[in-house]
């Protein structure tokens, strides 16, 4: 028990004048020891001074385990020295002190321990390297043994769990479920190593892979027992047999297109090994002639060919046609199989075995011509799966085949999977026919793919709704508790139904075998796979718990560490038992008496759901939940508990009706069985040898024998058993609490066993018999999910039965009992199974049983009465309707769970009272015995009910029940003929108002004596509003009823039979909607509303589900959402039968908000698809619509149609006519200004539309550089334009259509010749000129005529730009028209479009720092007083922040204004012409965001306005933001809106801005750049002198890196360093205002290096200033200067010209003109 809980066990038990701590320790944990079963045995304690905790035994002696990790051994020790040897006292082995041991292990003479960090420690003989120490025979002492994985580039410590000793060997467990041996004998399990000692501990690779949750050792055998996964139906397609037992070789299944091969065979038949090495050809056959030698021996031949042993005696993959429904079958043919065991063994070589030609490839060869027939066909025909075949030579008897999964091939979702991965087979080993490279072992790898036939296996390994026989697996495999019964068949994924809670047991861990394993993949429709392994993985899943990678097992490849994986909550009941090793006695329970080298699943276990095993010398025995004990092997003194001599298959014990084991122990002769009886104290079987004094007396029981001195030694809680003696571990009863634990685990016990008994006698039959799906109907679904409730409840108690047992066996701390940790777990399953049971009840299901019950069991229904008298036993049944006929008594035993529930709270109050009220134990009682009485009396609550619906379906014309009952609706209560009635209602018509608990339903007839009724209106309660009419008008007691689509009044007779149906409905409405949200919230499967108090009214606003009926818009559709008063108000979905579907927001019933609107395309298979705003049910306001045809639109929507600014985007890019549309749209058509970029012809229009076509004003530009600006009609060039090309000839003039010249005009031509006249044809294709040409003359009278055309004169002016743009962002803050709004309403507007989230926004996609940013500017800043250099800083953040969020209008506005100006001056866009636009443009976006601006702040002044103020000049003369900057800094400073706005917008331009400014610059920057780079070719010191610096500025010693160098005629770029440094910076400024204080910084540089040189005051003289900063522009090597220049020129703010900054920035230009001119020579 746990100190931490005795030590408040024992307080109680002293402050209730019970013993004190120590007395209550002394009784806990008492060891009793006896030999044999005579009446006159007293069994001895053993006196410790401490509880014990576990206990081993070998031939002559014992190793016990005390609380506090201290060993003690006794008995016959021969491995110590002197009187230790032999001791009949625990002697303390101390060195084992403070190594906190946890578990040990006693074989025939050696003994081990395991410490709590997972180290082994063995001693005693080591004669066969039992102990795993090399040369020592004897080890004294515990020494270390080390667990090393050696496999992979990284040797790996492996922790130990347990360990299980035998006569010669010893078998560890891994933490990591894997299996560890050494010592000697073919029970090791290591085929490799022989019959040689293995001193060092090796992994059994054959379980290697497998989730192995305990070994146990015999005296030459060994068992494990292996978690499995519930494997389908199986099914073999035999296309060879082996050579040496006739068993399967692989199988094949032929697909259209490909051939799925599986190599499912290992040999069974063993032999010794060092027989092995004496043979010259391992494989060689044995002649018929030879024969056995006996039948106790072990073979000293390879199995014959002939043996008369069948492979399907063996083989686990043999006879899985028949399932494992047939495993009793199985048994007895092994039993009979035995009791003619010799003469099978003389006769077998006598008689062949024949070989069943099933096949249509009955041999080798042919199979091998039918793969190279296979090999012929194309890879492409294969798309899922490449074979490889390669033939080795014929004396090899080998061919190899790989399957290799198409690396193109992405599989779809699959089960769940471990997150580790499984380390690849290695092929190898002797076997013949052929080796196969499974697409089994590809999965193993990380990068391996499914293809689409393996997708298909992985659907098939679900669990199936039946088996073979018929019966439904759900019984046998249920599914988790959320699965929704038979209907639906089993949860997804082959695991427990408790997988999503646990952690370990889902599925197993990495697989890695030899050739020899039976680990294969089989074929992928049918083929039964080891259901202990797992299946075929992926890298993972979200739907499981990912554990730790274990490692990949490709031999060379690195370990990963091994993680300390965590214990299940409930252990798991799928599992196999799996034996090898000597079988000479038949202790493997194969149905022989040969040897098993590896490990061989013991078929007939596989589905008995084993718990635990135990083994003697010579037997084996395994316990199941269903508290029942099989037993093998020898039986010469009746250990095995039956009359049988001999068993080699395991056989039941026979015990006494009403007997339940729950632990047991295996000697050397003998067997002792724990078990529950009568009473709550535990009894003691015991069935082997008489024992005595002396030693056996030759006497036995074939029977288990009761023990009539185990109810003196308290509540035995565990049994151990070795040699000849028994040990038992009891406890006495302190306050009760002993006690009431052993009744609780008793109880669930017993329980199971009723609930296993009903599914095995009952339910089973019932669902194999097919009379019973034609008498229930459509019931039969029902009856199916009632079942798979019931298999699922079931199975959870058999899981918790087995919990409580380990739970009373070692760690006793009620904090950690699972039905208290996991207590809505256990009311989840009992709810959904008591709904189950209710609905088919409601549904007359039990009724229509009665036929079929009779003809299953008799009409006297014995096994139904049988079952009843069994449980009803010392319990008063709940009495209910029918109870004595046969559907009574089937409905009270499919109750029996929900009165169970009952009997938990009963027992979780007696445990409570152990505890202290204070104490957290008692706590955690009391609430889970709170929860249970509850849950207990709402379930019989609602079997009441339903009894209740059955009898008013009953008393119901046939006709009204089958058009008003279904499964879950219950009845509430109903109106009599006056007591509600509708109001206006016909004279002789009669209503009727019936409450359910999901529905309202009116009916109206006229004949009310018959009960018959014309029409019925069902109202669904969930969209249901119920609210009361005021009497003080008409004196009527009304209710108004609104639905969905009506609303009606219905009149009370009364005041208090109108107050009754209110609160009725009222409670019912908000009982339905408690239970939806809880299933909803909390995950439960059935919710039941809350606990809490009840809502005087429902809610009125909900969730609910809904399908129109009326004609409308709406007829036929269904919407699922949030609903308010009758209408659908909130986020939700509605679906047309049409296939259109709306997600999103509703107001009113309409479509109104954020939303996704699918509408699918009646003239092709694809579907057009709108995101975005939706008002009244029409798209309004900003979206992105996506069309069937490939356009894609996003921008704004007006009552359906394309409304104000948007994009619309046709085709794509290789398209035949692909373009780019972004303007202004009127009712669905292009009109205003906007941008047509024709991607096919490589043309963009900027200018204005009308209905769709280019009319009014506009520009085009082309990719072979032309320029087209004038006016359009009707898509076509018309009137007076200007054409440029790229060599700067110029047509001014008329044009008729695109690019056709048709009228006057006049030609420039590059060398400024002009041509004057009538111009007629296409530009492309030749004109037609009758004019005048001219020759330029540049010193004549028409030297006019060569100065530049003025650009832009012609195009839509930048004020009439994007107005849409503009507009759409006053609407959004309120206003009506420009600068028309109240500036409140518009912050009010701001704060709704910051917190009115978009999807794409939602808050899980935006970070903290968003969020808080998103706050604030939600904020209304405070700019009261007069206006401050400090409120002008205060706008300028809020601007840069509000431009920075997509939601605030001002930052949409930005991002639209960027998209646009991106989308007009980029790609086609880019032409030099359109510069002075540009630049405009972003003047223009400029002065309207200020208007803006001012709108939102109107203490802005208007842009130019002088603010005198001298205190905060200082501060911001040395800010970043130079637009503060004025001539007379300390009387104060300017206001510009390009100080203001240029910083957020610049930078987001300045791309395509400055890509033009490099564009128009082009010659210039060739000029300055050569000039530049030649010049800079000199030191500098010539340089200097080049261009005239007086030698007074020339730097004599320079500082490099805090060193004085002097500067020498070859130094070179080392003066003014810092001033050209600081130069540079310019091209990484965006804004003009930066830029000039780059130059302004380069100037402060420039003078303080000539300070120090001078080392006096001076003054610039700009004869000395300008060649000074010459040489510090031509060092700086600015690429583009010409361009910086430029931008500054156009951008900078007025007021900034003819100040400091101006004659700054008028130096750097006249040096960017003066080094174009500079000749370098």
């Amino acid at each position: 028990m746990n100190r931490q809980h005795d030590g408040t066990l024992m307080a109680t038990s002293k402050s209730s004048g019970e013993d004190d701590g120590e007395g209550s320790s002394s009784e806990q944990g008492v060891l009793h020891r006896w030999r044999g079963y005579s009446c006159s045995i007293s069994p001895e304690r053993v006196l410790l001074c401490r509880p014990v905790i576990q206990a081993a035994l070998g031939s002559c002696h014992s190793v016990i385990l005390t609380e506090g990790g201290f060993v003690y051994s006794f008995g016959e020790l021969p491995w110590k020295q002197g009187a230790a040897s032999h001791s009949a006292e625990p002697l303390l082995e101390a060195c084992l002190n403070g190594r906190g041991v946890v578990a040990v292990a006693s074989g025939s003479f050696h003994c081990g321990a395991v410490t709590r960090d997972g180290c082994v420690l063995m001693w005693g003989d080591n004669g066969h390297g039992q102990c795993g120490l090399a040369g020592r025979s004897l080890v004294p002492s515990p020494t270390p043994v080390t667990l090393l994985d050696v496999e992979g580039t990284a040797p790996r410590l492996v922790r130990a769990a347990s360990l299980a000793c035998g006569a010669q060997h010893t078998l560890a467990l891994s933490v990591g479920h894997e299996v560890w041996a050494w010592g000697s004998g073919c029970q090791l399990g290591l085929v490799s190593h022989g019959n040689a000692p293995v001193c060092r501990p090796q992994k059994v690779e054959d379980l290697a892979g497998r989730y192995v949750v305990q070994v146990a050792c015999g005296g030459f055998h060994s068992l494990a027992l292996v978690r499995s996964l519930p494997s389908p139906t199986a099914r073999t397609l035999s296309l060879d047999k082996c050579g040496r037992c006739q068993q399967l070789l692989y199988t094949m299944i032929d697909r259209d297109d490909h051939v799925i091969i599986s190599d499912n065979h290992y040999c069974p038949l063993g032999m010794e090994l060092n027989e092995v090495k004496r043979q010259s050809a391992p494989e060689r056959p044995q002649q018929h002639g030879q024969s056995s030698q006996g039948s106790n021996e072990v073979s000293k031949e390879v199995t014959p060919v002939g043996s008369s042993m069948t492979s399907e005696t063996f083989c686990p993959s043999m006879g899985s046609v028949r399932g494992f429904a047939q495993v009793g079958s199985e048994a007895e043919n092994m039993e009979e199989l035995d009791e003619g065991n010799s003469t099978a063994q003389t006769d077998a070589a006598k008689v062949p075995l024949r070989r069943t030609k099933s096949s249509p490839f009955p041999d080798e060869q042919d199979l091998k011509d039918y793969l190279k027939r296979l090999s012929d066909l194309s890879l492409s025909e294969h798309p899922g799966i490449a074979t490889h075949l390669m033939a080795s030579s014929p004396d090899s008897g080998k061919a190899t085949i790989t399957l290799t999964p198409s690396p193109d091939h992405t599989p779809a979702p699959i089960h769940p999977a471990p997150a580790n991965h499984r380390r690849p087979l290695q092929p190898g080993g002797s076997q013949p026919g052929i080796t196969l490279h499974t697409p089994a072992c590809l999965l193993t790898c990380p990068h391996t793919h499914l293809s689409s036939p393996f997708e298909e296996h992985l659907a098939s390994t679900c669990d199936d709704s039946f088996d073979d026989s018929g019966v439904e697996r759900d019984l046998e495999t249920p599914g988790g508790p959320g699965c929704e019964g038979g209907a639906r068949g089993l949860c997804e994924g082959r695991r427990d139904p408790l997988s999503g809670l646990l952690s370990v047991e889902d599925l197993p861990q990495n697989t890695r075998s030899t050739s020899l394993t039976d680990i294969r993949l089989e074929e992928i429709k049918g083929l039964s796979r080891r259901s202990s392994l797992p299946v075929l993985t992926c890298h993972g899943s979200p739907s499981l718990p990912k554990r730790g990678h274990r490692r990949v097992g490709s031999a060379g490849g690195k370990k990963m560490p091994v993680p300390m994986e965590t214990e299940p909550l409930l252990p798991s009941l799928y599992t196999e038992v799996w034996s090898w090793g000597r079988g000479q006695e038949g202790q493997l329970g194969h149905g022989d008496r040969l040897p098993r080298l590896q490990p061989l699943c013991i078929k007939s276990l596989s589905k008995r759901e084993v718990v635990k095993l135990e083994t003697g010398a010579h037997h084996s025995l395994a316990l199941t939940a269903q508290c029942q004990v099989f037993s093998w092997g020898s039986n010469k003194t009746g250990q095995l508990g039956h009359l049988n001599s001999l068993s080699t298959a395991p056989q039941p014990v026979k015990m006494s009706e009403g007997i339940r084991v729950w632990d047991l122990g295996a000697g050397q002769t003998h067997t002792v069985l724990l078990a529950d009886g009568d009473c709550v104290q535990p009894i003691l079987y015991y069935s082997g040898e008489q024992m005595s004094e002396d030693g056996p007396t030759g006497n036995y029981t074939q029977t288990p024998a009761l023990l009539p001195f185990c109810m003196n030694i308290g509540y035995v809680s565990s049994v151990f058993a070795g040699g000849q003696s028994c040990l038992s571990l009891s406890d006495q009863n302190i306050m009760g609490f002993i006690s009431s634990l052993h009744e609780l685990c008793a109880a669930e016990r017993k329980f199971y066993c009723h609930l296993s008994a009903i599914r095995t006698k009952i339910l089973r039959p019932l669902l194999a018999r097919e009379g019973v799906r034609v008498c229930l109907g459509q019931s039969f679904l029902l009856l199916q999910s009632l079942a798979g409730s019931f298999s699922r409840l079931c199975h959870l108690i058999g899981q918790h039965s087995i919990s409580l047992t380990r739970f009373l066996q070692r760690d006793r701390d009620v904090r950690g009992l699972v039905m208290l940790k996991q207590t809505g777990m256990f009311l989840d399953t009992y709810k959904m199974y008591s709904s189950s049971v209710g609905n088919f009840l409601v549904m007359g299901g039990f009724q229509g049983l009665l036929k079929p019950l009779q003809e299953c069991f008799g009409k006297k229904l014995e096994v139904l009465e049988q079952l009843s008298e069994s449980r009803e036993k010392g319990s008063s049944p709940c009495p209910s309707s029918g109870s004595s006929s046969g559907s009574g008594l089937l409905q009270s035993l499919l109750y029996l769970p929900v009165r169970h529930m009952h009997q938990y709270s009963r027992l979780l109050l007696k445990l409570a009272t152990c505890f202290h009220v204070e104490s957290e134990e008692y706590s955690l009682l009391d609430e889970g015995c709170s929860r249970f009485e509850a849950v207990a009396l709402e379930l019989l609550k609602q079997r009441k009910e339903a009894e209740k619906t059955l009898d008013f379906w009953r008393s119901l014309p046939v006709k009204a029940t089958d058009a008003l009952r279904t499964p879950s609706r219950r009845l509430v209560c109903q109106s009599n003929n006056k007591a509600l009635t509708l109001q206006n209602a016909a004279r002789f018509s009669v209503n009727r108002f019936i409450l359910f608990n999901n529905a309202l339903v009116h009916t109206q007839g006229n004949i009310p004596s018959k009960k018959f009724y014309s029409s019925y209106h069902i109202y669904p309660l969930a969209t249901l509003w119920i609210e009361p009419l005021s009497e003080e008008d008409d004196g009527l007691f009304g209710l108004k009823f609104t639905t969905p689509e009506d609303s009606f009044t219905a009149l009370a007779s009364s005041p208090a039979e109108k107050a009754s149906w209110l609160r009725s409905i009222n409670q019912a409405v908000e009982k339905l909607l408690e239970a939806e949200i809880d299933a909803k919230v909390t995950g439960s499967v059935l919710g039941l509303g809350s606990s809490g108090g009840q809502r005087a009214e429902p809610r009125m606003s909900r969730t609910a589900t809904h399908t129109f009926s009326k004609e409308g818009r709406y007829k036929d559709a269904t919407y699922e959402g949030r609903w308010l008063c009758g209408k659908p108000h909130g986020r939700g979905t509605r679906r047309w039968p049409d296939g259109r579907v709306y997600i999103g927001m509703f107001k009113q019933g309409q479509e109104d908000g954020f939303g996704d609107f699918v509408i699918p395309n009646k003239n092709s298979n694809k579907t057009d698809h709108y995101q975005g705003h939706c008002k009244e049910g029409k798209m309004h306001g900003f979206g992105t619509y996506w069309y069937a045809s490939g356009e894609v639109y996003e921008g704004l929507f007006c009552e359906n149609q394309r409304h104000g600014h948007g994009m619309m985007s046709s085709g794509k890019m290789v398209s035949s006519s692909s373009s780019v549309f972004v303007g202004h749209w009127l009712h669905d058509r292009k009109s205003g200004y906007g941008v047509f970029d024709d991607i096919t012809r490589g043309e963009k229009y900027m200018g204005q539309w009308v209905e769709d076509q280019k009319q009014g004003p506009g520009v085009v530009v082309t990719q072979f550089g032309l320029y087209y600006e004038g006016h359009f009609s009707c898509n076509k060039m018309v009137g007076l334009g200007l054409l440029l090309s790229d060599d700067d000839t110029v047509f001014e003039g008329e044009f008729s259509e695109d690019w056709t010249l048709n009228g006057k005009g006049v030609l420039s031509l590059p060398n400024a010749d002009v041509m004057e006249g009538v111009f007629v044809g296409q530009w492309s294709s030749g004109l037609k000129v009758s004019g005048t040409y001219l020759k330029s003359n540049p010193y004549g009278p028409d030297r006019e005529r060569s100065r530049p055309h003025k650009l832009g004169g012609m195009a839509v002016p930048a004020g009439q730009k994007w107005t849409a743009v503009f507009e759409e962002c006053w609407r959004r803050l309120g206003c009506d028209s420009t600068g028309r709004g109240d500036t409140l309403r518009a912050w009010d507007n701001i704060a709704i479009s910051l917190t009115q989230r978009q999807h794409r926004d939602s808050p899980e996609f935006l970070t903290r720092s968003q969020h808080m940013t998103l706050e604030r500017l939600e904020v209304i800043p405070q700019l009261n007083g007069p206006f401050t250099a400090e409120t002008y800083d205060n706008i300028r953040r809020y601007l840069i922040k509000a431009c920075d969020a997509p939601l605030h209008p001002l930052g949409w506005l930005l991002e639209t204004l960027v998209t646009v100006y991106r989308m007009t001056y980029v790609g086609v866009g880019s032409n030099r012409r359109l510069l002075p636009q540009a630049v405009q443009e972003i003047q223009s976006y400029v002065t309207r965001i200020y208007q803006l601006v001012r709108f939102l702040f109107p203490s802005l002044p208007e842009d130019g306005t002088f603010i005198p103020e001298v205190s905060v000049a200082d501060t911001l003369c040395s800010s970043t933001d130079s637009g503060m900057h004025s001539e007379a800094p300390e009387q104060g400073f300017q206001v510009s809106c390009c100080s203001l706005l240029m910083p957020v917008l610049l930078p987001r331009l300045y791309n395509p801005l400055f890509t033009l400014y490099s564009l128009e610059r082009e010659r210039e920057e060739g000029l300055y750049w050569e000039c530049v780079t030649r010049l800079n070719k000199q030191p500098d010191r010539a340089l200097l002198a080049f261009i005239g610096v007086d030698q007074k500025f020339w730097p004599i010693t320079i500082s490099v890196l805090g060193e004085t160098k002097e500067v020498l005629t070859i130094t070179k770029d080392a003066c003014y360093a810092t001033a050209v440094e600081t130069l540079q910076q310019i091209s990484t400024t965006f804004t003009p205002a930066d830029k000039l204080l780059v130059i302004r910084h380069t100037f402060e540089d420039m003078t303080q290096e000539a300070l120090a040189l001078l080392e006096q005051d001076f003054k610039w003289s700009m004869d000395d200033l300008f060649p000074l900063f010459l040489y510090v522009v031509l060092r700086a090597r600015i690429r583009h200067l010409g361009s910086e220049v430029s931008l500054i020129d156009d951008l900078m703010d007025p007021h900034l010209q003819h100040g400091e900054d101006g004659l700054m920035f008028t130096t750097l230009k006249a040096c960017y003109f003066q080094i174009q001119r500079e000749k370098t020579t």
